[in-house]
C-alpha cells in the first residue's frame, strides 16, 4: 500500500518512541532505489525516514 501526503498513519515500529501512535505523513521521498521513505508529525514531534512497511492506514481513513 502506498502513501501519500497528509495520509493519517499509524506507526509500527519498536524502536520509536511513537510505536503504535497515529500520526500525519508530512513528506514522501523516494530512495535511489526507488522505494518511498516517509516523515510523519506526531502531537509532539516526527519520525523521519519511516519505510512503507512499519506504516498502517489508520482506522477511518477512506484508503
Amino acid at each position: 500500500m502506498s502513501f501519500e501526503k497528509d495520509d493519517a498513519v499509524v506507526l509500527h515500529d519498536k524502536h520509536s518512541e511513537y510505536d503504535g501512535e497515529t500520526g500525519t505523513i508530512t513528506q514522501v521521498m523516494e530512495t535511489m532505489f526507488g522505494d518511498a521513505t516517509y516523515t510523519i508529525s506526531f502531537e509532539d514531534g516526527q519520525e523521519t525516514g519511516v519505510p512503507e512497511d512499519a506504516l498502517e492506514a489508520a482506522e477511518g481513513d477512506d484508503e
